[in-house]
Formats: structure tokens, sequence, C-alpha cells
């Protein structure tokens, strides 16, 4: 193992943060929308929609990069809007950064990250500073839910939805970063780093990294540990004893996903939704089951007990299947 990877002095996630568009994985078809751009030195403003961890803000800084090269961070402006999202912070922040001179290029970029965070006040006000400032500005604006951003905004900017990246994008890059740092792994290590990331290819890297700390192989066991993640057969074998009428089975599985392993319920609620078709179910009961999911998800949202809502969820899925006995 390096030097580097053995201390622990960086963060993977941004050192291995992309230099150029072509770096950014997962999303041809906007890379090459948005490259066309950057070539022709004629970059709209940019509103970036999409799940946490798709590649939204590596876009955004390797177009500041190809852009104004050494001088990307003279040129380019990152909020956070989340921490910052004040109607104050658009009339000062933005503005002072907006009417700076610059020299050598025709625009500088403002950064706009978790804009759906902006009060409303705040967006109209950053509506009309992006009309003000269009002529040496350009604003890149990423958030999670575009609809929160009022339509004003959304009506001037080109609008991008990046999508959760497939699981070989995802096993490509962390294979390419576990050689570079000289870590020993597994096919199936890999593997389960994709399933637990589910599309988020930061978490991929940051599980990487923390299941390498321990400076063993980055094995199956290893990453299902570091992530605290249960594995797929975990849960659909507690699943399927429930679907069997079996909610004791069902329940002491549970209870040691929660209490042994320490798994949240809102994990276990995401794991259950992405294996609700791979269990033999007909339409209508998996319909049923995707119901009771759906209930129990907004009812630990909004701050019930974790296992007792999850206990209820079996238990109505052993009822089910009792019944139609």
């Amino acid at each position: 193992m390096t030097e580097s990877a053995a201390g622990r002095e960086e963060i993977w996630v941004e050192k291995y943060r992309p230099e150029r568009l072509d770096g950014v994985v997962g999303h041809d078809a906007i890379i090459s929308r948005v490259q066309s751009y950057v070539e022709r030195d004629d970059l709209p403003h940019l509103l970036f929609a999409g799940p946490a961890g798709t590649g939204k803000t590596a876009t955004a800084q390797a177009i500041a990069k190809e852009l104004y090269g050494e001088d990307w961070q003279e040129n380019f402006l990152e909020l956070n809007a989340s921490d910052e999202r004040g109607i104050d912070v658009v009339r000062e922040r933005i503005k002072d950064f907006a009417r700076t001179s610059f020299g050598g290029y025709n625009y500088r970029i403002i950064f706009l990250d978790e804009a759906d965070a902006l009060t409303q006040d705040a967006q109209s006000a950053l509506r009309r500073t992006m009309e003000q400032f269009s002529k040496n500005t350009r604003f890149i604006l990423s958030c999670n839910y575009s609809s929160k951003i009022i339509d004003p905004i959304q009506s001037r900017c080109a609008v991008f939805r990046f999508s959760p990246i497939d699981d070989a994008a995802v096993i490509d890059r962390i294979r390419e970063i576990a050689e570079i740092e000289d870590i020993e792994f597994t096919e199936t290590g890999l593997e389960a780093l994709a399933y637990a990331a589910d599309g988020d290819m930061r978490r991929a890297i940051n599980a990487l990294q923390a299941a390498a700390a321990s400076g063993g192989v980055v094995d199956e066991e290893a990453v299902y540990a570091i992530t605290s993640t249960a594995r797929p057969e975990e849960i659909e074998a507690m699943i399927e004893r429930a679907l069997d009428g079996d909610f004791t089975g069902a329940r002491a599985r549970l209870v040691e996903l929660i209490t042994e392993r320490g798994l949240a319920g809102g994990d276990i609620i995401d794991q259950l939704h992405r294996s609700v078709w791979e269990f033999d179910l007909d339409e209508a009961a998996a319909v049923q089951l995707m119901d009771r999911l759906g209930e129990a998800d907004y009812r630990i949202s909004a701050g019930a007990n974790e296992q007792v809502q999850l206990e209820a969820l079996l238990a109505s899925v052993a009822l089910a299947a009792n019944d139609g006995q």
C-alpha cells in the first residue's frame, strides 16, 4: 500500500475529482453537451439536478478547470446554499464577486450548491442578480430537487438531470483508484461497494478508503462491516420469512440487524425497497408490500420508532400471508 493510502492524509473524494470533463463518469450524454459549451466558450447558466454523489459538483469544477486552467480557483466561487441560505448572501457575497474586475476571461463562474435550500426571497433576489450580471458572470446551480427551484430561475438555465451512476461505472472507477493506491481487493468486494453505494460515487470512494484503512484486503466482508450495510441475502431471508407467515423468525432477523449490527431503520427500508422485485411475488402482492414499505418509511421519517415500525411492517406481511393460506 502506498504512503498516502497508509497515512490517510487525503480525502480520496477530493483527491480524485476529475481535472477534465471527460473524467466525469456515468453521464456521457450530459458531459457531451456541456463540453460543447466549453469548447465554444459560450457557457449559459446551468442547473444540475439529481441525487447526491452523482457528479454535479465534479462537473462544475471540471468546467472551471477547463475554462481557466491554473486560474480556476480565482474565477470560481463556490457557495453552499444550505449553510448560507438567506437573501443577504445573494445581495452581498454573490454581488461582490460578480462586480469584481478580472482579466483575460469573458466571465467568471458562481457555483451555488444545494440551491434548493435557498429561501423563496433569496431565489427571487438571485433571479435579478442573474439578469444584472449576465454579461460577465455565469451561474451553475446544483440541487437534489429541481421542483424547489422557482420557474423564473429554471427558465434562465440549461437544465441537466443527473441520475444515479450505474454499478458498472462505479466498479470501474473504484477499481482504478484501488490500483493507484496499491490496495488489495476482491471482485466481490468491489461489487459490495457498488451495492452499498447505490449509485452514489462519493459514498463508494469514501467506503473504499474506509475499508482500506484497516490494512487488510477490501473484500465483501470488510465492505459490509465498514458501511453498516446488510448483505442482500440477509434482507431477502428476513422478508421471505415474513412472506411465509413466520413473523417470529422474521423479527429475529430484524433484531439482529438493528441491535447487533447497528443498521439504521431507514437503511433497511432502502434495501428492502431495492429487493422487492427480486422476491417471487405476484404483482398484487408486490404492490401491497411496496405500499407497506412506503407507510413505514413515512412514519420513520416523521420521527416514529424505527424498530416498532419495521416490526409492524413484518407483522402486516406475515398476517397477509397467513390470511391467504
